[in-house]
């Protein structure tokens, strides 16, 4: 699942996996056009905050290719950079990588052929970072997890979200290669079933010994310690550690602080937004009401004239986390020390 994201051998389109059939379907979509690299986004196509920002920078390389010889290629890369960010408001690597991408073609200097040149260069730069970052998130995360546990995750932090490993379940996977057997509970993560869908996909793929639950049973599992650590990834962590992942996941942080187990974010630093000083200043996501009343469902579930309200994303406090664990190391409470000087890198 290393190759969900690529550029075409002509580099005139992004190819991606869409995540939307899995796991009945395997259909892998050519993408050439600006409108269907940004609804690719919006419609979850791809999805998972490192991939979207991988996803979002091979777009903008092959559109820039696209402009035409004579039209305004600052100013057009400039509209397209702000087009594709308006895809998803609450992933920050989303808007990460389209301004190292821009960043990357202004430092080229204004010639624009070597604009394209940086902007390939760089692309296939956040990429191969990605992998060595959830590489490194997988051994620390080792150091967290141990051999024949329950963990319970929440959403899908897998490869499929990333480029290899994943971040929540980069440990896990990278345990497995070397013996560990864990006993993995995948909350099924309502409405859009990414838990089901695609995380209990990539766990049975990889030879993991899975169990998939409503999330609602989260709390009876626990309570029959079943549990014996949480594991999530994230899409935006704020300067105090509140972080913003899919919607539920401070429904299960609340319940592992109640029945006392351990609770850990994995992320890229790049995902930590250091200018957001708390999670009331995330902005989150609301999504159209069909996701909850017909989405998977053959039919439609609810009554026609109910009202839907449907957030993409909640904030976990960040006091009931018990660790934020980077590329760069694990970052422990007060959140507001660790994540300042895992940003300086020390």
């Amino acid at each position: 699942m290393a190759d969900n994201i690529r550029l075409s051998a002509d580099e005139k389109a992004v190819i991606i996996l869409d995540q939307t059939l899995l796991p009945g379907k395997t259909e892998y979509l050519r993408l050439t056009t600006a409108s269907e690299m940004r609804e690719a986004i919006v419609t979850l196509q791809v999805r998972g905050a490192p991939a979207i920002g991988i996803f979002a920078a091979y777009a903008l390389y092959v559109l820039a290719r696209s402009i035409p010889a004579r039209a305004d290629f600052w100013g057009t890369l400039k509209e397209l950079r702000s087009y594709l960010g308006s895809s998803r408001p609450t992933a920050v690597n989303l808007t990460h990588a389209l301004d190292r991408m821009v960043g990357a073609a202004r430092k080229a200097g204004r010639n624009r052929d070597n604009a394209l040149k940086a902007l390939g260069e760089e692309c296939r730069r956040i990429q191969h970072e990605d992998v060595a970052v959830c590489r490194s998130i997988a051994e620390y995360a080792l150091t967290l997890l141990k051999d024949n546990q329950g963990i319970m995750t929440y959403c899908n932090a897998g490869p499929l979200a990333t480029s290899r490993y994943g971040t929540a379940l980069g440990g896990i996977f990278l345990g497995f290669e070397r013996g560990y057997n864990f006993k993995v509970y995948c909350c099924e993560t309502r409405p859009l079933m990414q838990g089901a869908r695609l995380t209990a996909y990539e766990l049975i793929e990889g030879g993991i010994d899975t169990t998939l639950i409503c999330d609602n049973m989260a709390s009876m599992v626990m309570s029959e310690g079943e549990i014996q650590t949480c594991v999530v990834g994230c899409d935006r962590v704020a300067a105090n550690g509140d972080t913003a992942n899919k919607i539920g996941t401070s429904m299960i942080a609340v319940l592992a602080k109640y029945y006392k187990i351990p609770f850990y974010v994995f992320c890229p630093t790049s995902t930590i937004d250091m200018k957001c000083k708390t999670g009331t200043d995330i902005i989150i996501e609301t999504r159209s009401g069909k996701e909850i009343h017909t989405g998977y469902f053959r039919e439609r579930v609810a009554p026609a004239d109910v009202k839907t309200f449907n957030p993409a994303f909640d904030v976990t406090p960040a006091e009931l986390i018990t660790a934020i664990v980077t590329e760069r190391g694990i970052c422990r409470p007060p959140y507001t020390d660790s994540l300042k000087a895992v940003m300086k890198g020390k």
